[in-house]
């Protein structure tokens, strides 16, 4: 059975991400959409455990990888998920903090 993310060491999470890029490349030259979706969405959950939750507070806005034209403000933490609102928007979602870019200056 697999190891949960949680669980790996730093060193199966690198290995584990430079595996996930390999299948993802390889889908994507077989045409495969949307299992190059799903191969790049483990290597973001990966590369948020990598990264230290405790950087990140409630309150703080960022730019969202990938969508550089939206800013994601942060209303609580659990564990590698940020919880908060794109763009002051009503709907509250989790993003793992691996989407998280360039923190905005209030």
């Amino acid at each position: 059975m697999d190891k949960r993310y949680s669980q790996m060491t730093q060193q199966e999470l690198l290995d584990e991400i430079a595996d996930l890029k390999v299948k993802a490349q390889k889908a994507e030259q077989m045409g495969m959409v949307n299992e190059y979706a799903v191969h790049e969405r483990k290597m973001t959950m990966a590369q948020a455990y990598l990264m230290d939750p405790s950087v990140f507070k409630p309150g703080e806005k960022y730019v969202i990888r990938g969508a550089e034209d939206e800013i994601f403000i942060i209303s609580y933490m659990n564990g590698v998920f940020a919880w908060g609102h794109r763009n002051n928007e009503e709907k509250e979602e989790a993003l793992p903090i691996s989407l998280l870019g360039n923190k905005v200056k209030n």
